[in-house]
């Protein structure tokens, strides 16, 4: 067998692969043997067939899928053992059509895109922004009054106010003003918040216990899908429905936010973990900063991303990845689509360059110790996201698991690698510090 490589360009290469009987006819005799072995005829016992009929009837398909077995090896192990660097996978050059049934010598031709040679010298010429959100006694101040939103007590006070959920029968009535026998009936809830008529929204407040209100169903309302979830009609009755409602109060429902005691410390920080509001606002205040401080990670991989693919301006094999990604890409694409979304491909192949190249220039390593520790710190986000605590049995357990999935280990091992590139160029590059507000730090992320 004959493999030889030929640069088109920097991007782009050809290898042909010269097959000959000698590389195939073992191969497929064995192929045959395996056939004959397990193949039923009519006529014939089971393993009896003779070869010739064997090869009649199945040689040409074995011929072919053996060939196609062996340059699959054959091409990567090449690009393999001379060190070639590729982007996507080779794929093969349309040629003039092989006849498997006459031909005994070959010559297939795979296109190969090439990835771009480059350096990267991470030194205290790069200049990148650490933007911090500003924690101000204004910001601390709203995130306690969430707190204690979400702590609150549920009221019910005697008149309807702007947080209010006001609970009310609706009746549907006809032109004169009464009741409609077999119209629009329902028991449910509407909130001042949500209406978005001014003039709906000026009739519930202030309603008590028993009041009633007439109001349209398009003021209460503001699509058809809206009438139809809210008031049980099918949806084409609520696209033509224009009639009025009678809302009878049946109920009101306030929550009041927490009071600043200990039984909210308590609640929101454990037993006697805080004792006064000023150690309250200190530690939702040190909360903030850790929370905050994952968006400014974030924020500054983003501005490391752009600036560095802008600054280097890497080629890739444009015209190569367009066709290898409409040959694998599993669900068909247009070619107009594929030319919409290739911009974002070709920045996120960019940026795996460039990633890549650092972690290999400065011989960066994951371990499996590591591994597991990420693991073990997602799943205990997990437990806490429903307010669990999981213990040293479950996370060596699931962690184990966790890991033991090919497509979740690449991606705890992929995160891993990014969190250490980014601390090396946090280490090494120049970080100019910007503290802003929340407002201004949220705008444009």
């Amino acid at each position: 067998m004959n493999i030889t490589k030929h640069d088109i360009d920097s991007l782009n290469a050809e290898i042909k692969i010269a097959v000959t009987p000698l590389d195939y006819e073992d191969r497929v005799g064995e192929a045959l043997k395996k056939v004959q072995r397990q193949a039923s005829m009519p006529g014939f016992r089971p393993g009896k067939i003779p070869a010739g009929l064997i090869k009649k009837q199945y040689g040409t398909q074995i011929l072919v899928d053996e060939i196609n077995k062996m340059l699959n090896d054959v091409i990567y192990k090449y690009i393999q053992e001379n060190n070639i660097e590729i982007l996507g996978n080779p794929l093969p050059k349309e040629q003039a059509k092989v006849d498997f049934e006459k031909q005994k010598d070959f010559e297939f031709t795979y296109e190969i895109g090439l990835t771009p040679q480059f350096n990267i010298n991470l030194d205290n010429k790069h200049t990148f922004t650490f933007k911090t959100v500003k924690i101000d006694d204004s910001l601390v101040d709203k995130y306690v009054n969430d707190v204690r939103k979400n702590y609150g007590k549920p009221t019910n006070p005697e008149t309807a106010g702007e947080k209010d959920v006001v609970f009310v029968d609706i009746n549907e009535l006809d032109e004169a003003g009464a009741i409609t026998a077999g119209g629009i009936f329902k028991s449910t809830s509407v909130s001042y918040e949500r209406i978005k008529n001014e003039n709906a929204k000026a009739k519930l407040l202030g309603v008590k216990k028993e009041d009633k209100i007439v109001v349209n169903i398009n003021e209460l309302y503001d699509t058809a899908l809206d009438k139809s979830v809210s008031l049980g009609i099918d949806k084409e009755h609520a696209e033509t429905a224009n009639c009025n409602l009678q809302l009878t109060v049946k109920n009101i429902s306030r929550l009041e936010d927490a009071d600043l005691n200990q039984e909210l410390f308590d609640k929101v920080y454990g037993p006697g973990n805080v004792t006064t509001e000023e150690d309250f606002r200190i530690k939702i205040k040190n909360e903030l900063g850790l929370m905050f401080n994952a968006d400014s990670e974030r924020f500054l991989k983003t501005e490391v991303e752009n600036k560095l693919i802008e600054n280097l301006s890497l080629k890739l094999p444009d015209d190569f990845l367009k066709r290898w990604l409409m040959v694998v890409n599993e669900k068909p694409i247009t070619k107009e689509e594929l030319e919409g979304d290739y911009a974002n491909y070709s920045k996120a192949m960019q940026w795996r360059l460039i990633e890549n190249k650092i972690i290999k220039d400065n011989a960066i390593k994951v371990d499996a110790d590591e591994a597991k520790e990420e693991a073990k710190l997602f799943i205990k986000s997990e437990y806490a996201r429903y307010g669990q605590v999981p213990t040293e049995d479950d996370l060596e357990k699931i962690s184990k698991d966790l890991l033991s999935k090919e497509k979740e280990a690449q991606k705890i091992f992929e995160g891993l690698y990014s969190k250490k590139v980014l601390g090396l160029i946090k280490e090494k590059c120049t970080l100019q510090p910007k503290e802003v507000s929340y407002d201004e730090f949220f705008k444009n992320n």
